[in-house]
């Protein structure tokens, strides 16, 4: 049976967790393998809606084995937050494990996290101001403070002291913050031990193992693959490797397992944060897709930039992924519309690229190149089959599948869970 990436195909908050409750009861394990409470999904079960950050959107599904894996940094009071509203409103979360080898985010992260932000003025990045980057930042840096470390008072401390040697002097001298004592950061991650422990488990063996016996691994990326660190438009991005690749690196289960990419885009773009956006409308056309998609982030609540669909990214994010089958999200966004037009290639200083700039200059300087489409007026959210929609919606699906590099293989025709179109069964 086939482990299976799940991955967003723009720059996030393209609707994986809908995709992912897509496949449901024939999925055995959901893996979060990337990024941090930096990102969310909103997952619609009648008229339940939920709000995730942390926790893998396979949490709502009986039955599924939901995994928090290496490649993740946790901060603990988020994910127990968000762990007793689900047990609140009755949701099992018994069965979560949690990687031994995944990094936790400290007060000290972000503290850091939000007086950098702050300092580097019209240079910001847009983070979040949540200690994802810096705890990444120490990750690589060896002075990271893992999951396991926390039931080793010893390790613990050493850890915790040999990290705030160097960041004390740092917001003391540079950044004019008060220093912050090792006592109360071990005291805290202390707190936390007895009730994470019965989740820690060997998550890359239970995996591979699961995949030898025949079971059905879904890899949750967050973020999305503009947002990668390597692939995306850095430095606007986030600190994890947010691609297909990372799904291995990120949860112990080797590239040649998993058989199926299945990238998530929207029917039009969006962004949250500052960095390049060649199709961003600044007009009524941006706000109608913004009020009319609800485009206001799940983590944040910032609204996020609206622009069309963007061809050449959709063919890149299919390259650097290896994408074998799209899922595109919120077709019905674009009801009532007269035209709609999507970005083919880009112009920037008279030269045509009919593919992604590889210089962020050029990208920066990027814009659009149009080709218009007919729109339509009907309602499309009761649609469950192609041939269901109106010949407008068809005729627009077609054409985006055919500039973006694979099939699209389901369509999302409205928020709730079982408003979509399947063409092509993601599992089989």
């Amino acid at each position: 049976m086939p482990a299976i990436v799940i991955i967003g195909a723009q720059w996030g908050d393209e609707g994986k967790g809908k995709a992912t409750d897509l496949l449901g009861s024939r999925i055995d394990y959901v893996v979060k393998f990337n990024g941090g409470n930096n990102a969310g999904h909103t997952v619609v079960i009648g008229d339940e809606k939920y709000a995730l950050h942390l926790l893998p959107s396979g949490i709502l599904t009986e039955g599924v084995t939901p995994i928090i894996s290496n490649g993740v940094v946790i901060d603990v009071e988020v994910l127990f937050e968000e762990l007793d509203a689900l047990i609140a409103r009755g949701v099992d979360v018994s069965k979560l494990l949690i990687s031994a080898n995944a990094h936790i985010i400290t007060n000290y992260h972000r503290t850091l996290d939000k007086v950098t932000e702050r300092f580097l003025g019209k240079r910001q990045i847009g983070t979040t101001g949540r200690g994802i980057g810096p705890a990444y930042a120490d990750k690589i840096n060896r002075v990271g403070i893992r999951v396991q470390d926390l039931f080793d008072e010893n390790i613990l401390r050493q850890k915790v002291e040999g990290a705030l040697d160097q960041k004390n002097h740092l917001l003391v001298k540079v950044y004019n913050r008060r220093a912050i004592e090792v006592e109360e950061i071990v005291t805290e991650l202390l707190s936390y031990a007895d009730r994470l422990r019965p989740m820690v488990a060997d998550t890359g063996l239970l995996l591979n193992q699961a995949l030898d016996n025949g079971e059905v691994v879904l890899f949750e990326g967050g973020q999305a693959t503009m947002l990668d660190v390597d692939h995306g438009t850095y430095p606007f991005v986030t600190s994890s490797n947010s691609t297909s690749g990372g799904a291995a690196t990120g949860s112990g289960v080797a590239p040649n397992r998993l058989e199926r990419i299945i990238g998530i885009v929207k029917a039009y773009t969006t962004r949250v944060g500052a960095g390049p956006f060649p199709t961003e409308l600044h007009d009524e056309s941006g706000e109608f897709l913004r009020s009319n998609g609800f485009e206001f982030g799940t983590t944040t609540g910032r609204p996020r930039r609206c622009g069309w669909y963007d061809a050449p990214i959709a063919r890149y994010t299919a390259r650097v992924n290896g994408v074998t089958d799209f899922v595109l999200t919120k077709l019905d966004v674009l009801t009532g519309l007269k035209t709609i037009p999507v970005c083919v290639a880009y112009d920037v200083d008279g030269v045509r690229f009919d593919e992604m700039p590889v210089s962020q200059t050029d990208f920066h300087h990027a814009v659009p190149i149009y080709e218009e489409f007919p729109g339509w007026d009907e309602d499309i959210t009761g649609a469950r089959d192609f041939d269901d929609l109106p010949t407008n919606a068809k005729d627009y699906v077609l054409a985006i599948e055919k500039m973006s590099g694979a099939r699209m293989s389901a369509i999302g025709v409205g928020p709730g869970r079982d408003e979509i179109i399947v063409r092509h069964d993601l599992v089989d």
